[in-house]
């Protein structure tokens, strides 16, 4: 089954439940404001993504603009950051087994869900 790691708040986050939804995929949404990921599960969806945790900020946010930018913090003390302040994480991101990918735009999560 796919998991859905989402923002209700995010436009794109939506337009990848309602794909889902419209072509019958069946998926498990985690909600990561009401449910914010751990420093330890934030390490398993970035080993999927097999990216730093660098890739998975969100810079344009205004949390991070008035709090974050330039300055130079670790990805340990970024994976609390995040783990903290989970509106700071791009979403949706989709995971299917050992593999995860960053949900937009649409036309890869399409991709994504065929392989």
């Amino acid at each position: 089954m796919i998991k859905v790691l989402h923002n209700g708040s995010c436009s794109k986050s939506n337009a990848v439940l309602e794909y889902l939804d419209e072509n019958g995929v069946q998926f498990e949404i985690i909600n990561i404001v009401e449910d914010p990921l751990s420093v330890v599960e934030l390490k398993t969806v970035l080993k999927k993504l097999n990216q730093s945790v660098f890739h998975i900020i969100r810079k344009e946010e205004k949390l991070y603009l008035e709090n974050f930018a330039g300055k130079d913090y670790s990805e340990e003390e970024w994976l609390q950051i995040l783990s903290e302040n989970p509106s700071l994480i791009q979403r949706p991101i989709i995971i299917k087994g050992s593999v995860a990918m960053l949900g937009r735009p649409l036309e890869n999560v399409k991709f994504f869900i065929e392989k």
